[in-house]
């Protein structure tokens, strides 16, 4: 199922017959807007064979009619994994780096950081780039969901704790401030537009995805190269903390970043999980 927060950051399924169809009501109305998503994937064994039977059912709006904002807007933690292809080490390091000369550490050394949960936006947004003096660049990702609370969790049994996966950029200023300054500014997180139930991927581990800028193809990779698998990571980031339903991970992106600008559009594309395509703009 194709899970989303729609209009008035509603709770929303993608039906059969295209149409969004209203799930607002399976969490309580004390729930917080941006806390929604999170109470619905707490409660998802509950709910999931009503959300099914809606999802077959139809007759909601038609998806042109709707806006489409993050699917998942507040997790409790935004997990990032650095560097964790092998080609992108090379790009960023070397003589011909982005860091030239510079040794650059894989996941397998640096494990992860934390991005501010603050800067996740959706389709319905714009990437906005603060300075014009500065290098900004894309970087295209998968977005793993958390689904349960996962603590010491082995690989072998970890994507067993994953709701869903959803498109997600991860946009970075290129610099010497700490990582995870450089890549929590207001936007630098868009996701969406949908949140794709883990059941409906059949190897998460084997996903072709594919990143355009004003249609120019600059990335195009498989996570069958992660360093650090989709399951590994839940089983690192679980070994040190306690991962919470809703929380996201970041698995990393390959090699082909590159400078966006404002005017850029920028698409990226995984055939199983779907399309965010996302306008750059200079910050108001």
């Amino acid at each position: 199922m194709r899970i989303c927060i729609f209009n008035d950051n509603q709770l929303g399924v993608l039906a059969e017959d295209k149409t969004i169809v209203d799930l607002s009501d399976l969490v309580s109305e004390h729930v917080p807007t941006h806390d929604r998503m999170n109470a619905l994937i707490s409660k998802w064994d509950d709910v999931r064979s009503t959300v099914a039977e809606r999802a077959a059912a139809g007759g909601g709006i038609a998806e042109a009619d709707a806006t489409l904002r993050a699917p998942q807007p507040r997790p409790v933690n935004l997990f990032a994994a650095p560097v964790n292809y092998h080609k992108h080490q090379q790009e960023m390091g070397g003589e011909g780096g982005v860091y030239k000369d510079r040794q650059i550490l894989t996941a397998e050394v640096r494990k992860g950081f934390l991005k501010a949960v603050t800067s996740i936006v959706g389709p319905d947004a714009s990437i906005e780039l603060p300075w014009e003096d500065r290098r900004f660049d894309h970087e295209a990702e998968i977005g793993v969901i958390i689904g349960k609370t996962a603590s010491r969790v082995s690989a072998e049994d970890a994507l067993d704790y994953v709701f869903g996966y959803t498109p997600l950029l991860d946009i970075t200023l290129r610099g010497e401030e700490d990582r995870s300054y450089r890549k929590s500014f207001d936007t630098f997180t868009p996701i969406g537009p949908y949140i794709v139930t883990a059941d409906e991927v059949a190897n998460p581990e084997a996903l072709d995805f594919w990143l355009t800028v004003n249609g120019e193809e600059r990335q195009r990779s498989n996570t069958s190269y992660l360093i650090y698998g989709i399951a590994k990571l839940i089983e690192v980031y679980s070994e040190v903390m306690t991962l919470q339903p809703g929380d996201i991970i970041a698995t990393g992106t390959p090699e082909g970043v590159g400078q966006i600008v404002p005017g850029d559009t920028v698409v990226l594309t995984i055939p199983e999980v779907g399309e965010l395509t996302m306008p750059v703009i200079a910050r108001p």
